[in-house]
């Protein structure tokens, strides 16, 4: 899908990251000047190995607990791409606080930063732990329920934090509720590593994956590719309707750990036929798992002209072609 965005300043918060570095690498590409800002706690540099140098491309090593870092990055930029944060549920379980700090805090410090340095539009990474206990299928945007996570409540303050300081001071938001995203770049490695590139890694080097319950937990997994076009559309929306207001980013379909484990053993095997024949362990549920999640992205459709390319499937196949040739 052709998104015409060019000659602006942006700025990535989390560029080195797995989603971050994508979006950085997009954004030059489309001849915008970049701006990274990253402490490099989960963010990698060899995401932007090859982009360091680009003319067009700076990099402020720099944390969002830190107002000044983010006073630094937003000077004279026309939009701000907010992925920095802590993910990962089991991590906010263990370490609450420092997700708080990061998440809130951080979060806090990058609207200020905005506000003042008068940034056209704010577009923030939100998340699917959003709906929380929520039973209804699919997930529909104004229908939550109780945060099951720290992690969770941390990005539902976030979206309560933009609401305010769009109605308070006039600071454009949009909000994007990321599903389960996956791709290249993703490290495999690490106790929070997400479960596509862990088990990649796991079946790469012939190790079972343990699954958590009996496998028919479900996602709505979504390609990197998607959600930069979720981010590009919500940068160049001239619809007023669009603006504060929160989209899921999603393929719109579901999938359980199991189908997911096949899709991965049978593309896989193409590059090495020994792991068709690995078999998977199952585990205990995660504490603060959701069991299903399934987008509607029916709201993304209409207000964003969002338009998703990669099924799980699709997605899979170019994930599992960049692992074999990068790790």
């Amino acid at each position: 899908m052709k998104v015409n965005l060019s000659g602006k300043r942006i700025v990535v918060t989390g560029g080195a990251g797995f989603i971050g570095s994508n979006l950085c690498e997009t954004l030059l590409d489309m001849e915008n000047k970049v701006v990274c800002l990253d402490n490099f706690s989960t963010g990698k540099k060899e995401n932007i190995s090859s982009f360091i140098n680009h003319e067009n491309f700076t990099l402020i090593e720099g944390d969002i607990r830190n107002i000044n870092d983010c006073k630094k990055s937003v000077d004279g930029v026309d939009f701000v791409l907010h992925q920095a944060a802590l993910g990962s549920v089991p991590r906010s379980i263990k370490d609450p606080l420092t997700t708080n700090e990061v998440n809130v805090s951080g979060f806090l410090n990058m609207l200020i930063a905005s506000r003042d340095a008068k940034v056209k539009r704010f577009v923030y990474a939100a998340s699917s732990s959003t709906y929380g206990d929520s039973k209804s299928l699919p997930k529909i945007e104004d229908k939550i329920g109780k945060p099951l996570s720290p992690y969770a409540v941390t990005k539902y303050v976030n979206e309560l934090y933009a609401d305010v300081f769009f109605k308070t001071y006039g600071l454009e938001t949009i909000g994007l509720r990321y599903f389960n995203v996956f791709g290249r770049r993703q490290d495999p490695k690490g106790a929070y590593a997400a479960v596509i590139p862990k088990f990649v890694g796991q079946f790469m080097n012939g190790e079972s994956p343990t699954i958590n319950g009996d496998g028919n937990y479900s996602r709505d997994f979504t390609y990197v590719d998607n959600v930069i076009q979720a981010n590009l559309l919500s940068l160049i929306s001239e619809n007023k309707k669009a603006i504060n207001n929160i989209y899921n980013v999603a393929f719109g379909d579901r999938n359980t750990l199991n189908d997911l484990v096949k899709y991965l053993k049978e593309y896989l095997s193409e590059f090495d036929s020994k792991i068709k024949g690995i078999e998977v362990n199952h585990g205990e549920n995660r504490i603060g798992d959701i069991p299903h999640s399934h987008a509607s992205i029916e709201k993304a459709k209409e207000l964003l002209n969002y338009n998703p390319q990669f099924s799980l499937q699709k997605g899979l196949k170019e994930a599992v072609k960049w692992y074999w040739e990068n790790l």
